[in-house]
């Protein structure tokens, strides 16, 4: 099979380009070379995230590999066998001397949807970040990317078994998942009512207050939505000090995410004032599928058996991006499109 060349630089520019690339690789046998990895970032090329999720893909297919080592933008990637069921261990950390906080609910998104076309169960452990800036937090994944995918076919179970805060990592995040799975079209164009929001507040090694100010501010700032709004709070103890919310809108047709993360000198109020208003935000549109989910949902529906349709609330780069590449690798035709009432209809027609 011809090796298929993908620019890392399109778009964003960033890491989604390497880890869709891979898991569509592992999945479908396809050899791949991407070139100018991460070029749009400020330090381009391979960072421990990057280089682990290259190394947890090559155990699962055999793959033979080159390049894989920090800071290369070039890497060579071709699988020698399908995705294979068992126990698997991937730390972050460990890519790099002195450790790594990278993120790993990105590496385990990617390695459980090649997982999911193994013959059988597997079990993944993942040490990381688990609560880092620009990804998913464990409590999206769990409570609405995972969600949506079991919606569509796929049968897995995470759990956090410790938070992983920036700087330090040691976090871990575990999860099974049975294969081979036959992916079910998504169709998620109307969202209903909103029904409930529900938090998950999380802080370690911090004053137990911080928890109770971050629940009373979404509680206040979210009363005019007229839904009951519950905030489960947590305090697990972790390798550093750490905060972070995430709020999961409940509709009639799916559920929406929205976080934001502690930092240094921010007060607990605008942690949640942050997510409370992207929830707001989101529900001002008609859109079903909020934005951070509509870019990770179309690798999953071009693998699904028929075609698939959301509506989100906003065309991103990163949604550009992912629909490009997979129209790169033959994977799928992905059109975006406005609609009349201020939201995007994604369709996804699988090759």
């Amino acid at each position: 099979m011809d090796v298929v060349e993908i620019d890392g630089s399109y778009g964003e520019g960033g890491g989604q380009i390497l880890r869709t690339a891979l898991a569509l690789s592992a999945i479908r046998a396809v050899p791949i070379r991407v070139v100018r990895i991460r070029a749009r970032r400020r330090n381009p090329g391979l960072a421990a995230q990057h280089l682990a999720t290259v190394r947890a893909c090559a155990a699962i297919v055999d793959a033979e590999v080159s390049g894989a080592s920090l800071g290369s933008t070039e890497l060579f990637f071709r699988p020698r066998r399908p995705p294979r069921a068992g126990r698997y261990a991937f730390d972050i950390g460990a890519a790099r001397r002195g450790g790594s906080a990278g993120a790993a609910t990105l590496l385990l998104q990617t390695v459980l949807l090649a997982l999911a076309f193994a013959d059988g169960a597997s079990e993944v452990e993942v040490r990381g970040g688990t609560h880092v800036p620009w990804s998913p937090p464990f409590d999206y994944l769990e409570s609405v990317w995972a969600d949506a995918l079991r919606e569509m076919g796929l049968r897995t179970e995470l759990e956090l078994a410790r938070p992983g805060w920036y700087p330090a990592g040691g976090g871990r995040v575990r999860a099974r998942v049975t294969g081979p799975v036959a992916f079910r079209p998504l169709v998620r164009t109307e969202r209903g009512l909103l029904r409930s929001v529900r938090g998950y507040a999380l802080s370690s090694k911090l004053a137990p207050h911080v928890l109770d100010r971050m629940a009373r501010t979404c509680i206040d700032t979210l009363a005019p939505l007229g839904v009951p709004v519950r905030i489960e709070r947590q305090r697990p103890d972790a390798s550093s000090p750490g905060a972070a919310l995430t709020l999961v809108a409940q509709y009639d047709g799916g559920r929406a995410g929205f976080s934001a993360l502690g930092e240094r000198g921010l007060p607990a109020e605008e942690v949640a004032r942050r997510a409370c208003a992207d929830l707001i935000a989101f529900h001002a549109t008609e859109a079903a599928v909020d934005p951070h989910l509509a870019d990770q949902l179309l690798l999953p529906c071009a693998l699904a058996s028929g075609p698939s349709r959301f509506t989100t609330s906003e065309r991103t780069m990163h949604l550009v991006t992912n629909a490009w590449l997979l129209g790169r690798l033959g994977a799928a035709s992905v059109g975006i499109s406005p609609t009349e009432r201020g939201a995007y209809e994604v369709r996804i027609e699988p090759s």
